[in-house]
């Protein structure tokens, strides 16, 4: 039987599918792919005859089904999630069934919302002497998450923070977050970060809900959180003419 290919698509932007992934979804049979969260024009190099089927529509059971007929009949099944699979992707509950019947599968990784929107504004998480962690995470909603993994306890390590799914809770988010961090910590939003329609909020722990809320942005967003954001940093000793490593001598 045919393999089944988990693709991330990226963030959004159509040219940040990964070229394997690109070529999957071109000669893919069947695909199901993750409703308006995937950029249509990243599926528009299907083959003409391909089925397209819209995930958003779909339940578990569904999709299985439906991955289980294609891969029987001899068919290249292609999920396309958003970003990246492994990033709240739900991918474990797909896999681990479709394992279990005897099918293949093979996860090609993508391109993140966190990554891209800190691409966004050409910022780096890991600045020496500011941080050198990151910490992806959300706050609990009909999704509950594990007690030790509290937005208040993740705070306290105050490290640069990749918040998802939690932009309508923008309040809360800060407020939690206050518990640790200082009130002119900088923080960002970005919404639908490299699509067309992105839009960047750049704020302080004290005046970001009111931003976001101006913008009236609720949904498909990230909220970045930590000193990474301002301007203060050293340089690394990558590039430290003083410093030796295995490919250059210091001078």
């Amino acid at each position: 039987m045919n393999k089944v290919y988990f693709i991330g698509a990226g963030p959004g932007d159509p040219d940040l599918i990964t070229v394997k992934g690109r070529k999957i979804v071109e000669k893919a049979d069947v695909i199901i792919y993750a409703g308006s969260l995937v950029n249509k024009e990243i599926i528009d190099c299907r083959k003409s005859k391909s089925e397209l089927y819209n995930s958003a529509h779909m339940d578990l059971e569904e999709i299985l089904s439906l991955i289980k007929d294609s891969v029987e009949k001899g068919k290249v099944v292609a999920r396309v999630h958003t970003g990246d699979p492994s990033i709240y992707g739900a991918i474990r509950e797909q896999i681990d069934p479709l394992e279990d019947m005897g099918i293949s599968c093979e996860v090609i990784p993508g391109v993140s919302s966190f990554v891209a929107s800190a691409a966004a504004m050409n910022k780096e998480f890991t600045l020496p002497d500011v941080s050198q962690t990151v910490i992806c995470t959300r706050l609990e909603g009909r999704t509950p998450v594990p007690e030790k993994e509290n937005l208040e306890l993740l705070a306290s390590h105050r490290a640069s923070m990749a918040i998802f799914l939690s932009v309508h809770m923008i309040d809360d988010v800060v407020k939690r977050l206050l518990n640790h961090y200082d009130e002119s910590t900088p923080v960002a939003v970005i919404q639908k970060a490299t699509w067309e329609e992105q839009k960047i909020v750049i704020g302080k722990l004290n005046n970001i809900s009111e931003k976001v809320k101006e913008v009236d942005i609720t949904k498909t967003a990230q909220i970045l959180v930590g000193d990474f954001l301002g301007d203060r940093y050293k340089k690394s000793k990558l590039y430290d003419k003083t410093f030796t490593h295995e490919y250059r001598s210091g001078k």
